[in-house]
């Protein structure tokens, strides 16, 4: 068999480009780049390579930068010493200088405010001496690594999330986003493989939330009444892949009321392909049933841009599926989800977005895991 010879697809990009409105933040287009964690802010403090790569996404086309997770102001929040932090005059002044370049570029930006709870192995930089923490003690894989966090342990880090919050405020950020997904700290308080508690911290489904709600409310006293502010949140953990919070959309109904009640603006929907329906008998995916659901607007992510899918996606061929830039266009257009996150193929591509609204879709470049080792 020869080799195969593709035609690029005629499409109509142009939802992607027109302007969405969230709250008093109205951003350029409905393309956001996804948190991706980087490692290249020795002893946490981001320097002028950070920003000027985030500046180049941003002055290509993406109207939301998010910035990578940033560790709140908790000693056990992360597990290097060269994640970026969120607290301390040396990170912060980094960080202005980011949002700085990032608006200068025409872009807006929120960071992401992480805690990785018992993610985090004992003895790991930037604390050594601070031990891991989580609502029972344990891993997603089932590992014991600590007791339960007492009250004033939950207290402690909640605070930590508000002064972060605080500092995205004043330094002039466009909102923030929690990250509640892929097995870290709140997302730890969300399921029951490791949430046993049977205080006000545990319980079902709804009660699981109540960390997370509290988060957010925290967030927004140290913020303003109209201060974005966006939670993350996933079915999946790493490494259980198959694990899942809802499996109804009742049950989902019920995760997301109180998330809702306690402020969040809009929910970040993480899914490893967007493309993938989230309950049998409907085509939407998660952000798609979590926007019927809570009537708030919602951001989709998974695989978008990745080359054994989404370009396959891109060209006229038996097979390709419906994992491309046109099944992007047609959730949008039909308001299933209202933004869409890019996140592998931002880092080898800078000017993906660019390539995009200008029609350039054969000139995209694939993904390759050597993207990770800088920060071009």
């Amino acid at each position: 068999m020869g080799p195969l010879r593709y035609r690029v697809r005629v499409l109509d990009t142009g939802i992607l480009f027109t302007p969405f409105t969230l709250g008093p933040l109205t951003l350029p287009n409905h393309l956001a780049m996804a948190p991706m964690t980087r490692s290249h802010s020795p002893g946490g403090v981001p320097g002028d390579d950070v920003a000027a790569y985030y500046a180049r996404r941003a002055a290509n086309g993406v109207g939301l930068i998010l910035t990578e997770g940033v560790a709140i102001d908790h000693p056990a929040a992360v597990m290097n010493g060269n994640i970026p932090h969120f607290y301390g005059d040396a990170a912060l002044a980094g960080w202005d200088r980011v949002r700085a370049a990032v608006h200068a570029a025409g872009g807006r930006i929120m960071p992401q405010l992480w805690h990785v709870g018992t993610a985090r192995k004992a003895g790991s930089e930037p604390n050594p001496e601070a031990p891991p923490v989580g609502p029972s003690g344990r891993t997603v894989s089932g590992e014991t690594v600590g007791a339960p966090m007492t009250d004033a342990e939950i207290d402690a880090v909640i605070a930590g999330y508000a002064r972060s919050a605080a500092h995205a405020h004043r330094l002039g950020f466009d909102g923030l986003e929690v990250h509640a997904a892929h097995g870290y700290l709140p997302d730890q308080f969300f399921w029951a493989g490791t949430n046993s508690r049977t205080d006000r911290w545990g319980g079902d489904l709804v009660r699981r939330t109540r960390f997370a709600a509290e988060v957010v409310r925290a967030c927004r006293r140290a913020t303003a009444p109209d201060f974005p502010i966006l939670l993350r949140f996933s079915q999946w953990k790493i490494p259980a892949y198959d694990a899942r919070l809802a499996t109804t959309p009742d049950e989902l109904a019920q995760f997301l009321a109180p998330l809702v009640d306690a402020g969040v603006d809009l929910f970040h929907c993480s899914t490893r392909r967007f493309w993938q329906p989230e309950f049998d008998g409907s085509p939407l995916n998660l952000a798609g049933w979590t926007k019927r659901l809570s009537g708030k607007p919602t951001m989709t992510v998974g695989s978008v841009g990745l080359d054994n899918d989404f370009i396959a996606g891109l060209f006229q061929r038996e097979g390709a599926g419906n994992a491309g830039l046109d099944r992007l266009v047609e959730m949008l257009e039909q308001g299933e989800v209202d933004l869409v996150a890019i996140g592998r193929a931002l880092l080898v591509d800078a000017a993906w977005a660019a390539k995009v609204r200008e029609g350039r879709l054969a000139d995209l470049l694939p993904y390759t895991p050597a993207a990770l080792a800088t920060l071009s």
